[in-house]
């Protein structure tokens, strides 16, 4: 798996350890956690703890997430990622959020749109899945904007801070 991608204005890079400071400060504002099935985190140990573990994922090829960092700035954005690697089904979820202080910038966007080429063209992937709850109006908008296709809304089809919550299934198809 590759662990690290290019975008006009963005690194994706695999997470590592000394992330932890900029991805503790994401994680912990309650505006990003607000729709993540995370509790917004109160210590850093708790990103160093979500560093490690996604880093064991990355290492049986179950998911991998990437810091964002912005070029221009070299500060870490955002992360993003493939949640679920199903290379059985040729199938994945992705993830992703932005620091509040960089919304609005098309971040989102241009992460998404490299993981989605990514996926399809070197992972051999047919099909990308995001689950967003039908609150994330920004969320749902950036997949409307990719392309992505509405499939529906389960309910109650997932635990996320203690409750079980209605998620909306939006899909990417390689064939699209």
């Amino acid at each position: 798996m590759i662990t690290e991608l290019r975008t006009k204005r963005l690194l994706l890079r695999k997470m590592k350890p000394s992330d932890s400071g900029s991805l503790f400060k994401i994680w912990s504002d309650p505006e990003v956690t607000k729709y993540m099935n995370i509790d917004k985190f109160t210590e850093e140990t708790q990103a160093k703890e979500m560093i490690s573990l996604l880093d064991k994922l990355s290492k049986k090829n179950k998911a991998i997430r990437y810091s964002i960092i912005e070029l221009k700035s070299n500060k870490i954005v955002g992360s993003c990622g493939y949640n679920i690697l199903d290379f059985e089904n040729t199938n994945t979820e992705i993830g992703y959020e932005i620091d509040k202080d960089y919304w609005g910038k098309g971040y989102a966007p241009e992460a998404i749109t490299c993981l989605i080429n990514y996926a399809f063209n070197e992972l051999k992937l047919s099909r990308i899945e995001a689950k967003v709850e039908p609150e994330n109006t920004n969320s749902i908008k950036v997949l409307k904007k990719l392309n992505f296709t509405y499939e529906g809304t389960p309910k109650k089809v997932e635990k996320s801070k203690g409750r079980l919550i209605d998620l909306s299934l939006y899909s990417l198809l390689v064939t699209e």
